[in-house]
């Protein structure tokens, strides 16, 4: 009986948890308008390939603000910011690791240091390589057994994990504190495996950090095969590494997150819409996070152009800095605290441009429901998983704050293959799967927009 009564009240054009026949109507016209129109792709191809890899604090990221200040005045926003961020600036420089066994010669590796990491200062430094499969079998080593060695951390991405997140969270450790407990011990620099869920040889870089009070010895990264085979030459044989790196921080300098904004009609409540303009210093930063700043211009280009009266203030934020310091996302959340804005609602995407799967909702359980309410509206266009319950990076100074925030979810076989590697390029980028991510999200801030 309820489902006849659901049933009929959606015929007639009458709301039910939030959805009406409308809305379906109007999702479709979403739809119609960004896969047939969108420009995401191309300006994608604009962003990756006529200016690159984007390392905040780098020239190649300033022009990146102006190139995202101008795309979103052309996407009609009425109002167009730079917002300032002080940020770190890290520089990567010239790098090389080599390997030899006790008589032979010395065999250069595929490697990357790790963002953040301090280098050698140009100068080789060498040692014996001592090898762990985890946390708990560094822990059993003693400071003797591990001083003036490098460590090596061979812990594998988990292939068991459906979804490559949960992988990618359960090996993230090792990157982030592998030069920490490294030096803690004595050793003179750390190797990881890559955070990657292919069997190739291309290391993965990614942020780790330094702990206070502790030396700060290089970290870098190889890739699988290349571990593989360090493993099974290291069960038969002392093999020494030797590092040469001008990695480093260099201070801080101002830069800018870009935002533009289409005023609500009802009122200036705010939703936001985002991604972090910044990639790392390999490959092109398409999936990384390239795909999340078009498809947030695209929501906004899409309101514009289907005439959508928003009655709260829709906000792209294109966020500085988010790959190694967050500092885009921090300083958005102070200045609206600061200058006590309202926020109702916050989405980024920050996942890869593949096609869209769900929506994570990272919010108290009545809006949470409110949302689920609506699922049926997103199932025609694949999106269907409302259960996860994470945001983006970017986000978690509004969540804090006790913003509903939110992610969303595109399909994650592919994304750990590539991510933060030269491999992350535009031609790994499909049309369709981008443009359905934009489509997503404009479809999300439609209804709450509407409904909240």
């Amino acid at each position: 009986m309820k489902k006849i009564l659901q049933t009929s009240l959606l015929v007639l054009g009458m709301t039910v948890f939030g959805q009406t026949k409308e809305d379906s109507i109007q999702f479709s016209k979403i739809s119609s308008e960004i896969l047939n129109h969108g420009k995401g792709y191309t300006e994608l191809r604009d962003l990756t390939k006529n200016i690159g890899h984007r390392l905040s604090g780098s020239e190649a990221y300033e022009k990146a603000v102006k190139w995202a200040e101008q795309k979103l005045r052309d996407a009609g926003a009425d109002k167009v910011w730079l917002q300032e961020v002080m940020i770190p600036v890290w520089v990567r420089g010239k790098e090389s690791l080599h390997i030899k066994a006790s008589n032979g010669a010395w065999k250069s590796l595929k490697m990357l240091s790790l963002g953040n990491s301090e280098g050698t200062g140009g100068k080789d430094i060498s040692g014996e390589i001592i090898m762990v499969k985890s946390m708990e079998e560094y822990d059993k080593l003693s400071a003797e057994q591990v001083k003036d060695k490098i460590v090596f951390f061979n812990y594998p991405f988990k292939q068991s994990f459906i979804e490559t997140f949960k992988g990618y969270s359960d090996a993230a450790k090792y990157r982030s504190t592998a030069a920490s407990l490294t030096a803690k011990k004595g050793g003179k620099f750390a190797i990881i495996r890559s955070l990657s869920s292919a069997f190739d040889d291309v290391p993965h870089t990614g942020a780790m950090r330094y702990e206070d009070q502790v030396a700060k010895v290089p970290a870098v990264a190889i890739g699988s095969t290349t571990a593989d085979e360090l493993e099974a030459i290291l069960k038969s044989q002392k093999i020494t590494a030797k590092l040469n790196s001008n990695c480093g921080m260099k201070g801080e300098k101002l830069s800018h997150s870009v935002i533009g904004e289409i005023t609500g009609k009802k009122d200036q409540s705010v939703i936001v819409v985002g991604g972090h303009l910044d990639s790392w210093d390999v490959g092109e930063g398409a999936h990384d996070d390239g795909a999340g700043i078009v498809q947030s211009i695209e929501v906004l280009r899409t309101f514009k152009k289907l005439g959508l009266q928003n009655n709260h203030t829709i906000r792209v934020v294109c966020f500085a800095n988010e790959e190694n310091g967050v500092k885009g996302g921090i300083q958005y959340g102070k200045t609206v605290k600061e200058n006590n804005e309202k926020h109702l609602f916050a989405i980024e995407s920050d996942a890869g441009g593949f096609a869209p799967r769900g929506i994570a909702l990272d919010m108290d359980d009545t809006k949470r429901k409110q949302i689920q309410a609506w699922s049926k509206l997103f199932l025609p266009y694949g999106v269907y998983n409302f259960e996860e319950k994470f945001s983006g990076t970017d986000l978690y100074p509004l969540h804090d704050m006790g913003i509903p925030a939110a992610e969303l979810m595109p399909d994650s076989q592919r994304y750990f293959d590539i991510h933060h590697t030269e491999e992350d390029t535009f031609d790994k980028v499909n049309r369709r799967e981008l443009l359905l991510g934009a489509v997503a999200m404009t479809q999300i801030i439609y209804m709450i927009d509407k409904n909240w």
